[in-house]
């Protein structure tokens, strides 16, 4: 996909002076220039374009609240004088794995005053007898070079700061968490309990349930001896009755 085409799609209908970062790696550039970027990205902070066919950053925009460069593996040489112009407050550079010679090419570099880490990995110029030395010679606004500084101090990983940062709320989840198994414990303890009750009480239920059926029982066994007397007395009144008039004949 073509950069400026590529650029336009990451715009997403936005303002480009809305847009804080831009992220274009793996596109093309037809001439080796930058395109699509204009001037009006005036709050843009980020810009990665890596492995985009790069050979120059003259027609760089100017981004003047730009802090971090990304151009990594791109075929840029030279030219990198328009960057203080361009990009005054830049504070992060990568160029490794271009095509960068000389300590002479990164010489314009002494104009970016805010320039706290630069990266030349996978460049020729790391092959150089002091290259390290002579790169904080050059640039003593520089505090990381190739992710050290000038006593092998690795720069510190941002993403394990931020991790640092939210481990306090990290922390306090797992209280919640604990609180919410408590709660939860709470629940289903409570749940066992009407569990029980409710299983007691229709256990009670059944009993009373079958007191009642025996009781019916009872009354109906009490019914048939009454039915009984009532037809045994009726079966010898009739008897007395016949008995009777036996007599008067």
């Amino acid at each position: 996909m073509e950069m400026k085409k590529r650029i336009s799609l990451e715009l997403r209908n936005r303002n480009p002076a809305e847009v804080a970062e831009l992220v274009v790696d793996n596109c093309r550039s037809t001439d080796g220039e930058v395109e699509g970027l204009t001037d009006d990205y005036t709050g843009l902070e980020i810009l990665s374009m890596v492995n985009v066919g790069l050979s120059s950053l003259s027609k760089l925009p100017s981004l003047p609240k730009l802090r971090k460069l990304e151009v990594s593996d791109n075929s840029i040489s030279g030219g990198l004088d328009t960057l203080a112009e361009k990009c005054p407050n830049l504070t992060y550079l990568n160029l490794s794995g271009n095509k960068i010679k000389e300590l002479s090419s990164i010489e314009a570099l002494q104009n970016l005053k805010n320039l706290k880490s630069l990266d030349l990995y996978s460049c020729e110029v790391t092959t150089l007898d002091d290259y390290r030395e002579g790169v904080f010679e050059l640039l003593p606004q520089l505090t990381y070079l190739d992710g050290y500084d000038q006593e092998d101090n690795e720069v510190p990983d941002s993403e394990a700061d931020n991790d640092e940062d939210e481990a306090g709320p990290h922390g306090d989840d797992d209280d919640d968490d604990e609180e919410d198994e408590e709660e939860d414990g709470s629940e289903e303890e409570e749940d066992e309990v009407g569990l029980s009750y409710l299983m007691k009480e229709g256990i009670q239920d059944e009993e009373d349930d079958g007191d009642y059926v025996e009781e019916e029982e009872e009354d109906e066994e009490d019914g048939d001896d009454d039915g009984a007397d009532v037809r045994g007395e009726k079966r010898k009144r009739d008897e007395d009755d016949e008995g009777d008039d036996d007599d008067d004949e």
